[in-house]
């Protein structure tokens, strides 16, 4: 525990409260001193072994020889838009409901999980496996991990566990739209993403970078276009310069694009003659978006249930990052406007 609080710059007392679950440490405090408990490996165990069942069928399959019973847990916290009515996370839900469907399995969903009483309610043997879907709290997750129920995450990872997830090929997606980008001439860019946030967006963040690095393009990052709050990117938007507004801005998804794009045309920039925005995830094609990468969303959510079915019939074996590929979209109408 001394070991635990050094690391965490927090006292033994602040630990001990944190990790016993009782009260007299802030939310915040608890779920940094529980993750960084994981990251030192105070939670690892061995997975617990599951018989594995018989399979004479490819995955997924509606052969009767591939019906499987069982309860599937799923996690979908309320957050950062993170429900079904969204145009992201939406398909992806619809894709694990629809696999599970055609497999015979049974689906249970979560919106608001908490460690506190999830499994007060719920019976752990009864469920085969868990698949979250986006950002779940450390807290969540090493209580699954701690009874060692078989778990996919989809679009998310933690530090503080080992588990098997699904992303989209966010590095090498985003660095092949700004190699595209610098193909057509354009030569100044800047990137707008809430960070750090979803691992999706560090992902891209990450691939711009090595797009202006293979480009020989020197990176002049305004910091204020990485904040969290939309609200403070607009803001920075609105202020600069008409010299400093790049020629593209490369947003971390669609939502973000169409926040640039509402403050440029606050501004009365013409768009996309004097700056274009580009835009991640294919979700809103009646904004004059440059470029866009389309995300299968639905095709993530499948396979994150054949990872899940894969990982019960193996339980031993090293987790696994699956990487699905995105389509890149250029629209040419608005890049020959611009010419």
């Amino acid at each position: 525990m001394q070991q635990i609080a050094d690391a965490a710059g927090v006292s033994k007392f602040a630990v001990s409260r944190a990790l016993t679950g009782k009260s007299g440490v802030s939310e915040h405090t608890r779920e940094m001193i529980v993750r960084t408990a994981g990251q030192m490996g105070y939670f690892k165990m061995e997975p617990k072994r599951y018989s594995a069942e018989p399979q004479h069928t490819k995955l997924g399959t509606k052969a009767s020889g591939d019906k499987r019973e069982g309860t599937i847990l799923v996690l979908f916290p309320n957050i950062r838009s993170q429900n079904r009515s969204s145009l992201y996370w939406g398909p992806v839900f619809e894709g694990i409901s629809e696999r599970l469907n055609e497999i015979g399995m049974d689906i249970m969903t979560l919106t608001e999980p908490s460690s506190d009483h999830m499994f007060s309610v719920l019976n752990p043997e009864a469920i085969r496996g868990v698949i979250t879907v986006g950002t779940i709290s450390t807290s969540v997750l090493l209580e699954i991990y701690r009874l060692r129920i078989p778990l996919v995450m989809v679009d998310h990872e933690d530090t503080a566990i080992h588990a098997d997830a699904v992303f989209t090929d966010n590095v090498k997606c985003m660095k092949e739209l700004v190699l595209m980008l610098g193909a057509r001439g354009y030569r100044k860019l800047q990137f707008v993403g809430q960070l750090p946030d979803a691992v999706s967006f560090r992902e891209r963040w990450l691939g711009y970078r090595m797009g202006l690095e293979e480009l020989g393009l020197q990176e002049h990052q305004h910091p204020g276009l990485l904040v969290q709050e939309y609200a403070k990117i607009q803001q920075v938007v609105k202020g600069m310069q008409l010299e400093d507004i790049p020629e593209v801005f490369v947003c971390a998804n669609d939502h973000t694009a169409s926040i640039i794009i509402e403050a440029l045309q606050g501004r009365a920039l013409q768009l996309p003659e004097r700056c274009t925005v580009t835009g991640f995830d294919n979700t809103r094609t009646e904004d004059p978006i440059l470029a866009t990468a389309h995300i299968y969303k639905e095709h993530l959510g499948a396979r994150a249930v054949d990872q899940l079915l894969w990982r019960i019939e193996h339980p031993q074996a090293p987790c696994e990052r699956k990487l699905i590929h995105a389509e890149l979209i250029m629209r040419e109408e608005y890049h020959s406007l611009r010419e």
